[in-house]
């Protein structure tokens, strides 16, 4: 085989970096792979995929690359060889390292030959239970959860003290096994190291080996001002702790505002219910009124019906997100009298004679009812 210039063989410029190689690399042996080419064109395919291949051995190794951009092919011969006959592919090389090349990330081998995999730690959820005075006006609530956390024993390696980790024997340390058949290949997970890429022989006596320990911590959540039910605040990496030195993940803090006893509210908005006396409904009157910012005067104007609803503004929600603050809705309730009196009933009766006596201006909506009703049932033959 003639020695070509190995970035010519390649395709790439002197000055190309490790990812455009190795690109152009995969590129060229999937095209040249003896496995996909027959006949005639075998025979010219194989000694190409060997000559790629060993152009991307010295050019992928930086030791090997400042040799032979200094020296040429003498500053590298004897270091890169091809290995075996003319019928074979040296170093071991076959379909399945450029499937693992090309694939690696689909099948979940993030680390990498040689590498161990760095796993992010699981996200945690807490329910916090609020009053609606502390929901609106924000606050600060100290919250205990059980996690994982690294373990301060053997510092996250999972191996006892004085000890260290190995690198995974069945899987070198990528965490992943693959088998072929054909053209075939078919990757799972390591089942020596379970994914971690790596072997403990002398487990941690502290987290048996797992680098992680189950823990109660104490952390301080700052409830902002306007948050209600469903909203959900992030703590970012207060989640579990990540396994072979991975990151943490997040602790999201759900937010449920309890039920309470005077208002509801509706996005900013809230409301009450106000009974009153049927006399203040008749003749008018003021009412003090509760907000959660302290009490109002409410002015009931006379012959005010039940189901009135009065708006008081600007005493509702300022909105987590922004906006206007809403307004507090009263709607009032007239009340019947109970426990009366024989003198009260007696004063009553008068009260309701004299009313009768003046017609339907006393109560308009009962009198058009009432016709409403006469004429119905003559309609229906009644």
């Amino acid at each position: 085989m003639s020695k070509r210039d190995y970035y010519e063989v390649l395709g790439v410029s002197r000055t190309a970096t490790a990812v455009e190689i190795k690109k152009a690399y995969r590129k060229l042996a999937m095209k040249y792979h003896p496995d996909r080419n027959s006949g005639d064109d075998g025979e010219d395919a194989e000694l190409k995929f060997k000559e790629v291949k060993l152009a991307y051995e010295v050019l992928s190794d930086d030791q090997k690359r400042a040799a032979y951009d200094q020296f040429g092919h003498a500053g590298v011969d004897g270091s890169a060889g091809m290995g075996g006959g003319a019928g074979g592919f040296g170093g071991g090389a076959n379909f399945s390292d450029i499937f693992g090349d090309v694939f690696g990330d689909i099948f979940g081998g993030g680390a990498g030959r040689g590498g161990h995999r760095h796993q992010r730690g699981a996200d945690m959820a807490y329910n916090l239970e609020l009053s609606l005075e502390d929901a609106v006006k924000g606050t600060t609530v100290k919250v205990r959860i059980p996690t994982r956390v690294t373990c301060e024993t053997c510092h996250g390696s999972g191996a006892k003290p004085g000890t260290s980790p190995t690198t995974c024997s069945t899987c070198g340390g990528s965490g992943q096994v693959r088998t072929q058949q054909g053209f075939f290949i078919a990757q799972q997970t390591c089942p020596t190291c379970h994914g971690r890429g790596l072997q403990i022989d002398s487990p941690c006596p502290e987290c048996h080996g797992h680098g992680r320990v189950q823990k109660h911590k104490t952390l301080s959540v700052k409830v902002p001002p306007g948050v209600d039910s469903g909203d959900r605040i992030r703590l970012a990496g207060e989640g579990e702790a990540g396994e072979n030195g991975g990151p943490p993940g997040d602790l999201y803090v759900q937010i449920h505002v309890k039920r309470h006893p005077i208002f509801e509210r509706d996005d900013s908005h809230l409301y009450c219910e106000v009974p009153i006396p049927f006399t203040t409904a008749a003749l008018g009157g003021d009412l003090d009124v509760p907000t959660l910012e302290g009490k109002v005067k409410l002015k009931i104007p006379e012959g005010t019906q039940t189901g009135k609803l009065f708006r008081i503004r600007g005493k509702g929600i300022k909105p987590v997100r922004g906006g206007a603050v809403g307004d507090l809705l009263c709607r009032v309730v007239v009340e019947t009298p109970v426990k009366l009196s024989e003198e009260q009933k007696e004063l009553l009766r008068k009260l309701d004679e004299s009313l009768r006596g003046g017609g339907s201006k006393h109560s308009p909506n009962a009198s058009s009812w009432l016709d409403g009703v006469k004429k119905f049932f003559k309609e229906m033959g009644f």
